[in-house]
């Protein structure tokens, strides 16, 4: 596995804490990534847009073949419709169940459920599908795309308010459209006709001028939603129109709740005509403005609270990402009360979704090249003091760099070189006189990270610039 490492010092602006991460490449090759899941095993099932689901090994290579491909019946936009969504069946291992949620060419959002190959569990039955809900989307933006399995078995699908700009139908406070809503469905039972059936503790199903698939409503496009499988706890990212991105907590368990848009962004009032009362309202945790801290925000990209247990100093931390500043942002809760952080901005980075493996670990995906990183403590494992005294020179460089390693009771095992892609390019496993020449004569232009290992398995992480 090609692995390089970016540090992250997050330090809350607010409170004065500090916390480390790094990441880890993980995988490439994915194109058009917009959404990470697993099946219950070691393996992670990522969304191309386009219309494929690529299986990544645990050692971050890619089967050769898609999991699916149902590209022929994805809408070919290249903006915001597409395959966005994918949820494994409960019961996944027995039966071979997943759903998606895809938006086709008719400009319609299509939540189907498809089967594993019988022959072989690398591959699904691409002619098994059974459509649940067709939602026909009156713009092609805006189309939310998150599926959840709830702990009871119950299936959440995130929409968006169908586009445009400002909900100009007022679809989000309409309870007669599927539009910026949660629905909820139950997809073992279903009833009336339809190929999935109503949960009975709804909370609109005795409501006559409401549909009853409706969970949530008065979202404007809840583009990540996840459940902490901890607290049984709600976490929906809803993106912003012009000012404020906004992170709302609620108990998965609590159903009927507004929030709020298009009558207010965030927490400021967006447009209050035939808008229910203030208290009647569910507002957000955090949020976040466009010009925060400085750096151009647009459109957060919703995590997961880390509840794994290889990076405890992680645990309970909410991550979210922003498309379009490529940082990304931590929620850690102190005394009752939320502080948020931002990372250092990631050039050329667009985060469009997290992902969670079987073990809790978290990943986060890059639409723009392809690229999974894992999410780490940056203070694990790593003693950079054993390793300060090592240099590289001259920097930049032309045709030879030179890595003197000083003195150290230690030997230097490994040095890898990679490129800004992850891609390894270089690998030293032999030393003389406590230096080495590396020849960049034929090395493109830019930046390169290079890691060094010491045979205790310390690490340090250096970066030069090639002329």
């Amino acid at each position: 596995m090609n692995k390089v490492f970016f540090i992250i010092a997050l330090v809350c602006s607010v409170e004065n804490y500090a916390q480390e991460i790094e990441l880890e490449l993980f995988a490439t090759g994915v194109s058009n990534t917009v959404n990470i899941q697993h099946a219950g095993d070691s393996r992670l099932f990522v969304l191309d847009r386009d219309g494929l689901i690529q299986i990544v090994n645990e050692n971050g290579i890619l089967n050769n073949q898609p999991f699916l491909n149902i590209n022929d019946k994805v809408s070919d936009g290249k903006d915001e419709r597409g395959l966005l969504g994918l949820a494994f069946h409960p019961n996944y291992a027995s039966n071979g169940y997943f759903y998606v949620n895809y938006v086709n060419n008719n400009l319609e959002t299509i939540i189907s459920r498809f089967s594993r190959s019988e022959s072989n569990i690398q591959l699904a039955n691409p002619n098994s599908e059974l459509i649940l809900m067709t939602i026909k989307q009156p713009y092609p933006n805006h189309n939310g795309g998150e599926l959840v399995f709830g702990y009871d078995g119950f299936l959440f699908i995130a929409l968006g308010d169908g586009g445009d700009a400002g909900d100009p139908i007022n679809y989000s406070q309409n309870l007669q459209s599927f539009l910026g809503k949660i629905l909820r469905i139950d997809v073992d039972n279903p009833q009336n006709g339809n190929n999935y059936g109503i949960p009975d503790n709804n909370p609109f199903i005795s409501n006559p001028n409401a549909l009853n698939e409706i969970w949530a409503y008065g979202l404007r496009n809840p583009w990540k939603f996840s459940i902490d499988k901890t607290t049984n706890e709600m976490w929906i990212a809803d993106v912003g129109q012009e000012i404020y991105e906004e992170i709302n907590k609620v108990s998965a368990s609590d159903g009927g709740l507004n929030y709020g848009w298009r009558c207010y962004e965030g927490n400021s009032a967006f447009n209050l005509r035939n808008c229910p009362d203030i208290s009647a309202l569910t507002f957000p945790i955090a949020e976040y403005s466009h010009s925060n801290s400085g750096v151009f925000k647009c459109s957060i990209t919703g995590g997961y609270r880390y509840r794994g247990t290889a990076q405890p100093s992680l645990t309970g931390i909410y991550f979210f990402a922003d498309y379009c500043s490529s940082e990304i942002g931590m929620l850690k809760e102190n005394n009752g009360s939320w502080t948020m952080t931002f990372s250092e901005v990631f050039r050329s980075k667009r985060w469009t979704t997290f992902g969670e493996d079987v073990n809790g670990e978290l990943y986060i995906g890059d639409i723009s090249s392809g690229s999974i990183y894992k999410i780490k403590d940056a203070t694990l494992g790593m003693d950079e003091t054993a390793l300060s005294h090592i240099k590289l020179y001259p920097n930049p460089v032309n045709d030879e760099l030179t890595i003197d390693f000083g003195t150290s009771n230690r030997q230097i095992s490994e040095v890898y070189v990679y490129n800004v892609q992850g891609q390894q390019i270089k690998t030293l496993i032999t030393f003389k006189n406590n230096s080495s020449k590396i020849s960049t004569k034929n090395m493109a232009k830019g930046m390169y990270i290079m890691e060094i290992f010491n045979d205790a398995g310390q690490k340090t992480t250096r970066k030069f610039v090639k002329n």
